[in-house]
């Protein structure tokens, strides 16, 4: 006799699934005054309307047609279910090795093999800084030439400011010599760890296999498994921790290896992004205590899992404490202060974050997810939204991945930064969560109405969708992240190799906007101010500033008060009309002076970007930004060096950067003639 539905149960889920109908598919953020749009929605919209057409009208006419046709049998999706069911530790592994070399070819074929978002480049610089025995490195003796963005140098030491698991996952690739494999590796485990967590639940074997498959191949999988980003191997860590508490909870046999998971695994999450563990750790706390108190997990399980979870977590807050100073201090709050961290305060870029804005964001964070997860002409997440409509029960590892993920979406209402890359990266630990549900669409369909033909009806669509996201989605997807951040996958150690530049200091040609930038960094500017400083002030009269406080040797505070003054006409201000680098700012009607005038004709002449040279390790040369009139600083450091600049031949996007040679004596005359 099938079981009863629980009605306070079935009620979660249709919270569940009405929440996502409102935030997923209404465009919320655009009926917010202020902060950020979904610009795109009509675009995406007037998209899903022709898709579901589209899917819905195939659906039919398969479904009318299915019993003539050798598509609609049992035996098709029977007999692997079967297979899976007998050996579901094998299959998994199996399903985890194919999406492990598909997300290979990702990070390869499409993203390069290099790390392309300036988070990927700096918790790669700190792995390269652990593969060589430090935590840190010392402070140059003119740090401004070597600064970027999430990378603190200062006061005495430089490091990164993301927690210490990220780059120590990455470390695994680099002391291969393969670092791109790091994201493939970590997310073929994730694959293995979602299979044990899908074990615990009690489910169909065709439904844990359509899950496992959902999860392993979704595009938003896949594409971010083959960058650097931090977001796998957290998945992982929690994933791994998700399968042992369920582990400990359920299965009495398995309690202390379940343990030692548990603890492991929300331990290395919480190393790697200790927010995200924590979204996990709240319903997995109220778990464990509704254990412990009706017997099922004892003192020495719950030990295990302590003293696995302190592993990591330990080496986490030793690593704080060698760096920041202390265990509790993360990177983020010494380089942008407490403003960086939760909660509706003024952000270190100066914008207010309200809980206005934190609906926009969950508003945007879920219709990108709509898109990005399956990359289907529909929305993605409809399926998973039926399927929680018609739940008839919730087991207790149902209501823990809902809890984390409603604890996640909360976290990041209370976060004031859009966090977009290769997809919706904030709302990455939904994908468990996703993949079941959506799984579980069509039993759940069945079960209330029955094995008829609208059901067959969505099975077929649902397959026709799978097939227009292979065949038009993930194609233009895959080519539209092949042809980005052209700059980033330029292979310095080759060219420098090819051009026979060896044991030189080569300065980096940057945009004048970013030069701006690192000269107020090295007046001792912080972070935070440096932003709103350089977005609210025209180039030209910040370059002119700068050059007075350079000259009369003014820092720190002084130079924040003698700066100030300037954001008087903020409001007036517009992106650059004449500059090819749109971020400078530009003061109608202002008159530029001729020193910005140059500065704006070398710019058009091309310029590269420095932060990836931090990588660049071929040929013992020395990467240096290029700051004109203080170049001559690091000619004195080192004497010896031969001397490059290094920029493209052109100013046309995508050029790569090319070695110029360079004389001491010219760049001693540029000096002199410099205004700064």
């Amino acid at each position: 006799m099938p079981e009863a539905p629980d009605p306070a149960m079935s009620r979660t889920a249709r919270i569940a699934a009405l929440f996502l109908v409102t935030f997923g598919l209404l465009p919320i953020a655009n009926w917010i005054a202020g902060g950020h749009r979904a610009d795109w929605y009509g675009l995406v919209l007037s998209g899903w309307i022709s898709g579901l057409a589209i899917v819905a009208g195939a659906g039919i006419v398969l479904a009318i047609l299915g019993r003539g046709l050798p598509l609609w049998r049992d035996g098709l999706w029977s007999s692997l279910a079967e297979r899976y069911q007998r050996r579901p530790g094998t299959v998994t592994l199996a399903v985890a090795g194919v999406a492990g070399l598909v997300y290979a070819l990702v990070a390869r074929v499409i993203l390069g093999g290099r790390p392309l978002l300036i988070d990927e480049i700096i918790e790669s610089y700190q792995a390269l800084i652990y593969a060589g025995g430090h935590l840190a490195l010392p402070l140059p003796t003119h740090p401004e030439f070597f600064s970027a963005t999430h990378l603190i140098d200062f006061p005495d030491k430089v490091y990164s400011q993301f927690p210490a698991g990220g780059p120590a996952a990455l470390l695994v690739g680099v002391l291969v010599g393969v670092p791109w494999i790091t994201g493939p590796l970590f997310g073929a485990l994730a694959v293995v760890a979602f299979g044990a967590c899908l074990r615990r639940l009690d489910l169909a074997p065709g439904t844990a296999l359509a899950a496992l498959l959902f999860f392993a191949f979704a595009p938003f999988m896949a594409f971010m498994a083959g960058s650097y980003m931090n977001h796998v191997p957290t998945l992982f860590g929690l994933l791994l921790g998700s399968a042992g508490l369920a582990g400990m909870l359920l299965e009495p046999r398995a309690r202390w290896p379940a343990a030692l998971a548990c603890g492991l695994g929300f331990g290395i999450a919480a190393a790697i992004r200790p927010e995200d563990a924590v979204a996990f750790a709240l319903p997995a706390s109220v778990w464990l205590i509704i254990g412990i108190r009706d017997g099922r997990v004892g003192l020495g399980a719950l030990g295990v899992a302590a003293a696995a979870f302190a592993v990591p977590l330990g080496a986490f807050l030793f690593v704080n404490a060698a760096t920041t100073g202390a265990p509790l201090r993360f990177g983020y709050e010494v380089l942008w202060g407490p403003s960086h961290g939760l909660g509706f305060h003024r952000a270190p870029w100066g914008v207010a974050h309200t809980p206005a804005r934190g609906i926009q964001l969950i508003s945007l964070y879920l219709l990108r997810l709509q898109t990005y997860l399956f990359e289907w002409p529909i929305p993605s997440l409809l399926p998973a939204t039926l399927a929680l409509w018609y739940a008839r029960r919730l087991a207790p590892f149902d209501r823990y991945l809902l809890g984390a993920g409603a604890a996640l979406l909360g976290l990041y209402f209370a976060y004031w930064h859009d966090g977009f890359y290769l997809g919706p990266r904030f709302v990455y630990l939904l994908l468990p969560l996703a993949a079941l549900w959506t799984a579980r669409c069509l039993p759940n369909l069945r079960a209330r109405f029955g094995d008829g033909p609208s059901v067959r009806g969505v099975a077929y669509g649902l397959g026709v969708a799978t097939l227009i996201g292979l065949a038009v989605g993930v194609p233009g997807r895959a080519k539209q992240y092949r042809n980005g951040l052209v700059t980033m996958r330029w292979d310095a150690d080759g060219a420098a190799d090819s051009a026979g530049v060896r044991g030189a200091l080569v300065f980096v040609r940057e945009s004048w906007g970013a030069e701006l930038i690192a000269r107020l960094w090295a007046l001792g500017v912080s972070r935070p101010d440096a932003e709103q400083l350089y977005r609210r002030i025209d180039a030209c009269r910040l370059d002119t500033e700068l050059t007075v406080l350079e000259r009369g040797g003014v820092r720190d505070s002084a130079a924040i008060r003698a700066l100030r003054p300037l954001l008087a006409d903020s409001l007036l201000l517009r992106g650059s009309p004449v500059s090819p680098d749109t971020t400078e700012q530009f003061l109608p009607p202002g008159r530029y002076t001729q020193e910005c005038v140059d500065r704006i004709n070398e710019d058009r002449t091309g310029f590269t970007l420095f932060a990836p040279l931090l990588l660049a390790r071929g040929g013992g040369n020395i990467y240096a930004r290029d700051l004109a009139g203080k170049d001559t600083l690091l000619l004195a450091e080192y004497p010896e060096r031969p001397v490059y600049l290094l920029k493209p031949a052109g100013a046309r996007i995508g050029t790569w950067p090319r070695f110029f040679a360079a004389t001491r004596d010219s760049i001693w005359r540029a000096a002199r003639g410099s205004t700064r």
